[in-house]
């Protein structure tokens, strides 16, 4: 679909071969040229070198996950330059050269990676796993996976399960979900702008304020009821790309004059220079005081996500200004080459370094922060060598650019390859699952009949054997106490529920009785409980809390995205119940190790 038809010339590249940024705004003539930003790769760099520190827990880095939302915001201030400068230049939008660009850019380095850790999972991890892999490949190929961690209820920030090694993929599949829908709502605002006669940059300026306002609010709200999907979701982070994308609109609204300030008087000149420089250094205090302040009990994305993204905005909008700001402002600092260094291969690393992280702890699961440092840093040799061999011939090859089909053929390819050996490797891991199932379908079937002639399930047993149940049946195999039992998130006190686990009935509280206290993690041993119970003929007492542990620990809850106040309530009650009540005897504690 196009707007206006005009000829399209070839879209213009750098001589490091990344899209151009045009400078001039939409009434300046096309020979004024466009204008690298090489500040937006320093940006890059400071993201990307944020979330590093993150993922490895190097101290004051807590914060470094607000890394991704500099991401966002420098996405929606180049795509919507491009779309901008693109009508421009030839008063149309294409569609098929648009998503043949973004193809190139991203899915190939994309696929690579998914290769690898599909391969990976296939040497290093138990078949249940890597079914679990395999479908968060299947759901990353089709750049859905935020929806699938949604769906897991995943808080990427304290995950308490095992990671996935694509967890990562989200932030990807957000960005493309915003591809699809962004240059949607452009030709939207152009056709509403040449009918209404007014400029196109101005609407969308408009536009993007709307959305900004509208995304924001609603991820605040879900910041309040559900971390994930606030933290996940593509409607709750729109709002980050829309800044961008009001920044690029911004900066083309100075009519009939370059956005950049080489305009107008010296004096002038100099002094929106200063202004520029000394706003610019705000936006890099606002994301340093985020990656410093910031941690996992940090209440995000939410208000506190403005200041990172606030500051990415200013960065944006500040970086490409001369004089008295290039001299003094942090675009001379983000532009240092061995900065933008870091920005090129930015990509590539973050795409690399959470696999290395995951799939060593496989194998080494208890590594500090210096290790976790150590393995980041290597992840950058494949990520180079990604950018090397992969991400940078597709991107400059003027075979594949000349035509959009043969971009979107590359994309399309990045994106069968890996689906299909992630087929070849799931489907494997549950064949081997069912031969498992169905030995231990038969050793069960040994061991009754056992039963039924000596009475001892083990007598002339061997060591060894298949597990029962089957390993296969464990994500469906989750025992948990009587409904009765169960306690609301917002509850402070448990009901009372004190089982004959022969009947099943409510019974009065007695000293010949087990208690099963803690969270969640205990109420999975009422199976066990019981039979012990129902053996000595005592009864069982449920004395749980879902995410509640029994140690004075500081929670947070990321379903009620705060402080777990009412654990700390629900605790001291319990405790006071126990004194009260006649010895148990037996008490059954557990807890999850994850809590932070």
């Amino acid at each position: 679909m196009t707007v206006i038809t005009r000829p399209l010339p070839p879209a213009r590249t750098s001589p490091d071969g990344h899209e151009l940024l045009t400078a001039a705004d939409e009434k300046t003539p096309p020979t004024a040229g466009p204008a690298f930003r090489c500040d937006i790769e320093g940006l890059r760099a400071l993201a990307v070198v944020a979330v590093l520190g993150f993922h490895a827990f190097v101290p004051h880095l807590a914060g470094g996950f607000i890394g991704v939302d500099l991401f966002f915001v420098i996405s929606g201030f180049l795509i919507t330059g491009l779309l901008l400068d693109e009508h421009r230049r030839t008063g149309r939008i294409s569609f098929a050269a648009f998503y043949a660009r973004r193809a190139r850019r991203i899915l190939p380095a994309a696929a690579v990676v998914l290769l690898a850790v599909s391969a990976a999972s296939y040497v290093l991890l138990s078949p249940l796993r890597r079914v679990d892999v395999m479908r968060d490949v299947l759901a990353s190929t089709g750049y859905a996976v935020n929806w699938r961690f949604i769906q897991l209820q995943t808080d990427y920030l304290a995950a308490n399960r095992d990671p996935s090694p694509l967890l990562h993929f989200w932030s990807l599949a957000v960005e493309e979900q915003f591809y699809i829908v962004w240059p949607l709502l452009i030709v939207a605002l152009v056709v509403a702008a040449r009918w209404l006669r007014i400029r196109t940059a101005a609407i969308v300026l408009l536009g993007a304020l709307g959305v900004i306002a509208g995304s924001f609010l609603l991820s605040r709200g879900w910041t309040s009821t559900s971390a994930p999907l606030a933290y996940l979701s593509s409607p709750s982070r729109a709002w980050q790309f829309a800044g961008g994308g009001a920044a690029a609109a911004l900066l083309r609204l100075r009519t009939g004059r370059r956005y950049d300030g080489r305009t107008g008087s010296g004096r002038i000149r100099y002094a929106i220079g200063l202004v520029a420089a000394l706003v610019g250094w705000a936006g890099v205090g606002l994301i340093v005081w985020s990656i410093v302040t910031f941690d996992t009990s940090t209440v995000y994305p939410g208000t506190a996500a403005l200041l990172p993204t606030g500051g990415g905005i200013l960065l944006v909008l500040t970086g490409s200004a001369t004089g008295a700001s290039s001299r003094f402002g942090p675009s001379r600092l983000l532009s240092l080459a061995p900065i933008r260094w870091v920005g090129r291969l930015s990509y590539s690393w973050y795409l690399w370094h959470w696999p290395v992280l995951v799939f060593m702890q496989v194998r080494y699961p208890h590594l500090d922060w210096t290790a976790l440092t150590a393995l980041v840093v290597a992840s950058a040799v494949p990520a180079w060598l990604t950018t090397r061999l992969v991400e940078d011939p597709v991107r400059r090859s003027r075979a594949v650019a000349s035509r959009p089909f043969r971009g979107l053929s590359v994309g399309v390819t990045a994106l069968v390859v890996p689906l299909a050996l992630a087929l070849v490797v799931g489907s494997g891991a549950l064949v081997a699952m069912d031969r498992e199932a169905a030995a231990a379908s038969a050793a069960r079937a040994k061991t009754l009949a056992r039963l039924a002639t000596t009475g001892d399930p083990y007598e002339g047993k061997q060591a060894g054997g298949p597990v029962i149940p089957a390993v296969s049946e464990a994500r469906k195999d989750v025992p948990h106490s009587p409904v009765a039992c169960t306690l609301g998130t917002t509850a402070t006190v448990s009901p009372p529920c004190v089982v004959d686990p022969t009947s099943g009935n409510l019974v009065s509280v007695s000293a010949q009785r087990v208690v099963l206290l803690g969270a969640s993690h205990a109420g999975q041993w009422y199976p066990v409980a019981a039979e012990i119970a129902r053996r000595r003929h005592w009864s069982v007492e449920v004395l749980t809390k879902s995410g509640c542990p029994l140690a004075d620990l500081h929670i947070v809850n990321p379903e009620l995205g705060r402080s777990f106040r009412e654990c700390d309530v629900w605790r001291g009650k319990t405790l006071d119940r126990l004194a009260s009540e006649p010895p148990p005897a037996l008490v059954l504690m557990s807890t999850l190790h994850g809590y932070v």
